[in-house]
């Protein structure tokens, strides 16, 4: 896997703890890639 940084919303990172908090993810790192899986899927890999 590659690292890679980026900036977002104070109010994103809260939400993603919250998701963690509530253990759907195991980590804020695992929901961004399943976001990210998700967003693909649907716009390019349809």
């Amino acid at each position: 896997m590659k690292l890679v940084t980026l900036h977002i919303p104070e109010q994103y990172v809260e939400g993603l703890e919250r998701l963690v908090e509530s253990r759907l993810y195991p980590n804020r790192s695992e929901a961004i890639r399943i976001a990210i899986r998700d967003l693909l899927k649907r716009e390019l890999w349809g």
